[in-house]
């Protein structure tokens, strides 16, 4: 079971309590589930429970008591715990399933994967100021947005510079709006896009602007072009790059990432290393991520992300190697680990589309 699949198992119990008359409130259009904080049980929690408990006149804590009888039913979910003043916990069952799931959707959805329609009812409309920064954010906040199914419209103060388009920037109209729209404004760059694309070029250029959040000062200084692990960019970049070059050595080698032969899967090898965990959680987390980047209108979110995400890899890379090594022959195991560096460098590749940033196959 995926964050999403529990997401949508705890908004069918609520919708069942309704039904059933048990719970007198109105259902929410979604339920957001978020992974246990160090120090708490269970893998995921929600706080549904406390948003209803005003509309349906009751404790929060009995409405927690109506919907885990109802959750803790479901395929899937082990055990469901009542935290606090009415937080609900699960723990899921059979986590090799889950992680499974995720690397099937993984290789269902490709660059798309964490895209949806929970924002589908949304219109939105941006305006900022003739500066580069807040250019490249709004374009950025675009489309995460559109990936998670909304409209947006995007408007600036005056004439676009015209080596914006380098950056990869569209505006849909310009001169101040007839309506008060909403304003990007993150801290100004100090610099035009001219010079940024002659100093650092259009990607390292994008993530600088895009990396820090919007309140805090863009890093644009030439560190972004240091081809080392100490540069972020370079190390989600060169993750990506490293994950598409196991694929190729692994076709090299006469094996893919396909479920292993005896009906075992990637994921079900795989959940018996430990190193392969925190990865695997991070690629669960990224629909999470992408959804709140697009809510908050924070692309440095994703930014982030990806930074845990290419860390994570390089962990497991070294601790569980997908291909192997001298005479030894191509196993479950390694097709297990192949599976999951597979979807790591989608993750990857897809999360730089978002922030409008190649991703290289060679680095």
């Amino acid at each position: 079971m995926t964050p999403a699949d529990l997401s949508r198992t705890v908004l069918h119990a609520v919708r069942r309590a309704v039904d059933e008359d048990a719970l007198r409130a109105p259902v929410p259009a979604r339920v957001r589930v978020e992974r246990t904080r160090p120090g708490g049980s269970g893998d995921y929690a929600c706080a549904v429970a406390l948003q209803l408990a005003g509309p349906a006149a009751l404790p929060a804590l009995e409405v927690a008591r109506i919907l885990r009888e109802r959750v803790a039913a479901e395929p899937g979910v082990g055990r469901v715990e009542i935290t606090g003043p009415g937080f609900l916990s699960f723990t899921l069952d059979a986590p090799a399933e889950s992680d499974r799931a995720v690397l099937a959707a993984v290789r269902e959805q490709g660059l798309a994967y964490g895209h949806g329609d929970a924002l589908r009812d949304g219109i939105h409309q941006f305006h900022h100021a003739r500066e580069v920064r807040a250019a490249v954010t709004a374009q950025a906040v675009r489309r995460l947005l559109v990936a998670q199914g909304a409209r947006v419209r995007v408007s600036c103060a005056e004439p676009s510079d015209p080596d914006w388009a380098r950056l990869g920037v569209t505006v849909d109209a310009h001169g101040t709006p007839p309506t008060l729209l909403t304003e990007i404004r993150p801290v100004p760059a100090g610099a035009t896009a001219g010079e940024l694309l002659e100093r650092l070029g259009p990607d390292a250029a994008r993530w600088g602007l895009l990396r820090a959040a919007g309140h805090d000062r863009a890093a644009l200084g030439p560190e972004l072009l240091v081809q080392g692990e100490a540069n972020p960019l370079f190390r989600v970049r060169y993750a990506h790059a490293r994950a598409r070059a196991l694929t190729r050595g692994a076709a090299a080698l006469g094996f893919t990432a396909e479920a292993a032969p005896y009906g075992e899967s990637p994921a079900a090898t795989a959940a018996y290393d430990p190193a392969a965990r925190p990865l695997l959680d991070l690629i669960a987390d990224h629909p999470g991520v992408l959804l709140a980047g697009a809510r908050h209108r924070a692309p440095d979110r994703v930014a982030r992300q990806l930074e845990a995400v290419a860390h994570a890899f390089f962990d497991f890379h070294d601790s569980c190697p997908p291909l192997p090594a001298g005479d030894e022959k191509p196993s479950a195991a390694h097709r297990a680990r192949l599976a999951i560096a597979e979807a790591a460098g989608t993750v990857l590749a897809g999360g730089l589309s978002l922030l409008g940033i190649r991703a290289p196959e060679h680095l």
